[in-house]
């Protein structure tokens, strides 16, 4: 078994940038530390561990941020908006009045991954990530700090990102074109992109307009071992055992990975044909072991009879995204860029 994970330490590296690696090798360790056998989590020290960031009304690399909680059910969404070329209105917004009156901006609410256990809409990575979203979209981003398993099961993480995009769609202040709307998209990596499938769902049954969902390698699964499960297990950084635990700790218990909320396409997911879901795009890491769920996904769109966009990257893993130093990142952000464009 030694030489096994040696091997594919060594396989790892030679594909991850090593600052990347070094950054993603240090919340593997953390996360094996922090989930327990018998199916709880140590929240107190992954708190601790967990480098997070306040909100900031001086703009960093030209955004600034601003929280807000829900006085009725204690939700926190994290703003993030471009700072204003005029330093006496840094910091300020306008409640009174809309992003624009002539021009569309688009509102991306963010949904972190973490496998819905770790991370929050202030960590650190998850900060910096969102900022360059409003830089390279020109975008307003709302990231969601939803409830955690294994505290909090299916389906909260599905409403707490409900009552986000009401609060979004419910905000004049985030109105934007000739038309005063709000142009939302849902985006979300890992346990993130789950959740944007599940509220796309809830908002196209209730007819509530969202243009548009980005999933970055999304946490779908099944009963089933699939082809990649077995060839990827451990080599690049997440293994089949992890992933196991956190589905046990987000399901309902004693349910099985192939409800409806692990594998949405499976035997007992819910048909979305004719409803006006919105187009998706779906980002693949060709190193990530979860891949065939990914890709069985997207062919359930199709089937579906829904718009979708396939963006798969070869030779890239999980979390390459956190850091610019990989031509995956910069395609990854030209497509997003492009797909949330109002002029596309």
């Amino acid at each position: 078994m030694a030489g096994s994970n040696e091997v594919n330490l060594n396989e790892s590296k030679r594909v991850v940038p090593l600052n990347t690696w070094v950054l993603i090798s240090n919340f593997k360790v953390a996360y094996n530390i922090l989930r327990r056998p018998d199916g709880t989590f140590n929240r107190d020290l992954a708190e601790f561990l967990d480098r997070k960031v306040q909100a900031n009304t001086i703009p960093v690399d030209g955004v600034f941020s601003f929280d807000h909680v829900d006085r009725a059910t204690g939700l926190l969404n994290r703003v993030y908006m471009l700072a204003p070329q005029n330093e006496a209105q840094r910091g300020i917004v306008d409640l009174e009045k809309p992003l624009s009156t002539t021009e569309i901006v688009p509102v991306i609410i963010f949904f972190h991954g973490g496998s819905f256990s770790h991370s929050s809409a202030n960590s650190a990575i998850y900060d910096t990530f969102c900022r360059r979203l409003v830089n390279l979209c020109k975008a307003v981003v709302v990231s969601v700090n939803y409830r955690r398993s294994p505290e909090h099961r299916y389906p909260c993480a599905y409403d707490d990102g409900w009552a986000a995009l009401k609060w979004v769609k419910s905000r004049t202040w985030l109105q934007s074109g000739k038309d005063s709307q709000v142009y939302v998209y849902l985006a979300g990596d890992s346990s993130g992109g789950n959740i944007v499938h599940h509220v796309a769902v809830r908002a196209a049954e209730a007819e509530v307009k969202v243009l548009g969902n980005i999933l970055l390698h999304p946490m779908f699964g099944g009963q089933d071992r699939t082809e990649s499960e077995k060839r990827l297990d451990g080599k690049y950084f997440v293994t089949v055992q992890d992933r196991d635990w956190y589905w046990r700790a987000f399901l309902p218990e004693g349910e099985d990975r192939d409800h409806p909320a692990c594998n949405p396409f499976g035997p007992r997911g819910k048909s979305i044909e004719g409803l006006k879901f919105p187009k998706s795009l779906v980002v693949v890491a060709g190193l990530d072991l979860s891949q065939d769920w990914q890709l069985a996904y997207v062919e359930g769109l199709k089937r579906s009879g829904h718009d979708v966009k396939l963006l798969f990257l070869k030779q890239a893993t999980v979390g390459f995204y956190f850091l610019p130093n990989n031509d995956h990142f910069y395609c990854l952000m030209e497509k997003i860029k492009t797909f949330v464009d109002p002029n596309c």
